[in-house]
């Protein structure tokens, strides 16, 4: 079954710019952007995070503002404040032997680049595999080819919703999905969430405007939370991106 999935691979594969380099911190930037996004949506700020930030020590020099800036439009802020710290610790010190040490950089994330930077063979589950491994039962040797091929088979074909089986090289043996259909309340709309204060907020002062109207509750919610995380300073009745010199 392994031989089928990589074949496959070969011929499905998506073009991607990640795929196409071993350099630990162009990974690590594609594995941070990619979590909870899109691989279509992510490759354009990728490939413009790296215009701007080609190495470590570019980012970690870079103020805090000018990384937000870089990354604004992508979402889920925290992601690039962590990597703005996780640079900080690489060019300092180099690429640690535990990756997991560096700030935000989780379980999956370190073996991806360790994987696909450092040629390790420790297997990298993301949602997208362990929903491949569940539904199939495969069991795997990793290698970096076939984590690739593990997440671009759970990204397009063994999908959590609606399944391609007729395409999926592990088709024969798989019992398919069998996970319940989910029950109970619908989630509330992305403008009643915190996270879309906070997006906006950030947004806003990216772009040197006025800061949302959202009620003004919500929006000192969102301030607080902002200064908390780091993505914001307060100061003086003035609220600007952490060392912004234009704020």
């Amino acid at each position: 079954m392994t031989a089928s999935l990589l074949r496959w691979y070969e011929r499905e594969a998506r073009e991607l710019p990640w795929r196409r380099t071993r350099d630990p911190w162009a990974i690590l930037v594609s594995e941070v952007m990619l979590q909870q996004t899109q691989a279509a949506r992510v490759v354009p700020y990728y490939e413009r995070f790296l215009a701007r930030f080609p190495d470590p020590a570019a980012c970690a020099e870079a103020p805090v503002a000018d990384v937000l800036r870089t990354w604004s439009g992508l979402g889920y802020n925290r992601r690039a404040l962590a990597l703005h710290r996780a640079a900080g610790v690489v060019a300092r010190e180099g690429w640690p032997d535990d990756l997991a040490s560096l700030p935000g950089v989780g379980p999956y994330t370190a073996a991806a680049v360790a994987s696909f930077a450092f040629g390790a063979a420790v297997l990298a589950v993301d949602v997208n595999v362990r929903r491949v491994l569940a539904r199939s039962g495969l069991e795997v040797e990793p290698t970096p080819q076939l984590n690739q091929a593990l997440m671009e088979l759970g990204a397009t074909v063994c999908t959590a919703r609606a399944p391609r089986c007729s395409a999926c090289p592990l088709a024969d043996g798989c019992d398919g999905p069998e996970e319940a259909a989910q029950g109970g309340p619908g989630r509330p709309r992305f403008e009643d969430t915190a996270r879309y204060v906070r997006g906006r907020v950030v947004a806003a002062l990216v772009a040197g405007e006025a800061l949302p109207e959202v009620g003004p509750e919500r929006l000192a919610r969102a301030l607080d939370g902002l200064e908390r995380d780091g993505l914001i300073e307060r100061s003086e009745g003035r609220i600007r991106l952490p060392g912004d010199t234009l704020g």
